[in-house]
């Protein structure tokens, strides 16, 4: 008897804590929706994202105030680069997978994201409005947050969106979360397969009591990401997911999150805004810049690293370091809104085929020409070394050769 009624106590805590983790049940017709709901106490905000499926064909600025978003966010966000005034006018057409960049806060004791609003038009309905946010938010989510006001035209009504922070950590590491909106004939393993994560790992975080899921779920995906919690920066904290950038120091330095052991390399952001104190004190190297020097032994790099700002002003220091193999740095550019975000390379953004703006890139600042032109001096030095070694190398042979032709 006092089994049975340990193993009901356990049972009805298990039933408990699978209510608290998971989320609220949401009834559309006869298909029940669910989403994590994270509990929170805290006023602290983080950063989030939104795989938002665009329902018609929109242009990102349209995106951009649906969402109460900038543009810059948004291209941020999917690692477009480089921002001009007509990249607003790009057109993204409907089935386009868009990350959204969000504020999560905590309201009402759960983590929610409320910065959309939406302006009501005489024509809309809380269905219409709904179905503008890509699956992210109901009709009765919508109602409910608005105390069940009546739309009335020119009002605005505020937009709740799913949102989860868990203190910006997955398995001990930095990670940004995405909510993400399961879609037809998905399953949590091919969710997985795609965002580089496992089904235990989603059931954990999502907290799942088994791996099923159905379309129209929304789904917490921790997103691997760069923070600068190590790097000893002055007064500024940032946090990149992979696949994404950051524009910080009024926009003259641009951070991007490298997949290859998630490293955050910053460097002049070449955007058409005033910037000072680029370069690192008692060098000539700018920040992002680094200076080779090859030995019998490997080679030390020199690197000038982003440091925070303060009152306006960049900070920034050398760093000395020694390799057995020079590392080899590639970085790619290219003059148009949109390029494949790593690593969701699945589902690139879809432009319409139309005529569009056309689209130069931004003048850079001074100290990023001059960054490219220390990376030019250094692989000059490199080839007057090749070469300066292979000169010694024929003036020691020479005499050999010479002495074994008169033999």
């Amino acid at each position: 008897m006092m089994r049975n009624n340990v193993q009901q106590q356990q049972q009805f805590k298990d039933s408990a804590l699978k209510m608290i983790s998971l989320c609220s049940l949401i009834i559309v017709g006869v298909v029940e929706t669910k989403s994590t709901i994270e509990p929170c106490n805290s006023s602290q905000a983080c950063p989030s994202l939104l795989s938002y499926l665009l329902p018609w064909d929109s242009m990102l600025s349209e995106i951009a105030t649906r969402f109460n978003v900038n543009v810059s966010d948004i291209m941020a966000a999917n690692s477009a680069f480089p921002i001009t005034a007509s990249c607003g006018n790009e057109i993204v057409r409907a089935g386009s997978t868009v990350k959204i960049p969000a504020t999560c806060q905590c309201v009402d004791g759960i983590r929610r994201s409320v910065s959309a609003v939406y302006r009501v038009k005489a024509s809309d309905t809380l269905e219409s409005i709904s179905e503008g946010y890509g699956g992210l938010v109901t009709a009765d989510q919508i109602r409910s947050f608005n105390k069940g006001v009546p739309l009335v035209d020119g009002d605005v009504v505020v937009i709740p969106l799913p949102c989860s922070c868990m203190k910006n950590q997955n398995n001990g590491e930095s990670a940004v979360y995405m909510s993400y909106v399961v879609q037809k004939g998905e399953t949590l393993g091919s969710v997985a397969a795609y965002f580089g994560t496992t089904v235990s790992d989603l059931e954990f975080v999502n907290g799942l009591g088994q791996p099923t899921v159905l379309p129209g779920d929304i789904l917490s995906i921790p997103i691997p990401a760069c923070s600068s919690a190590t790097l000893n920066w002055y007064n500024e904290s940032l946090i990149v997911p992979n696949g994404s950038y950051a524009l910080t120091a009024t926009n003259c330095i641009k951070c991007t999150c490298a997949p290859q052991g998630l490293k955050m390399q910053c460097f002049p952001s070449g955007m058409d805004v005033p910037c000072y104190n680029l370069r690192c004190k008692g060098s000539n190297l700018a920040i992002g810049d680094e200076h080779l020097e090859y030995s019998n032994a490997g080679c030390n790099v020199t690197q000038c690293v982003y440091r925070g700002h303060r009152g306006g002003k960049i900070l920034s220091s050398l760093i000395n370091s020694s390799y057995l193999q020079c590392p080899d740095n590639k970085s790619s550019s290219g003059a148009t809104c949109w390029q494949p975000s790593a690593p969701y390379l699945a589902d690139p953004f879809v432009l319409s085929p139309g005529p569009s703006p056309s689209i130069f890139p931004l003048p850079v600042s001074e100290a990023a020409l001059m960054t490219h032109a220390y990376n030019y001096d250094y692989d000059h030095e490199r080839r007057l070394h090749l070469f300066s070694l292979i000169c010694r190398m024929l003036h020691l042979l020479f005499p050999m050769l010479l002495l074994c032709f008169l033999i």
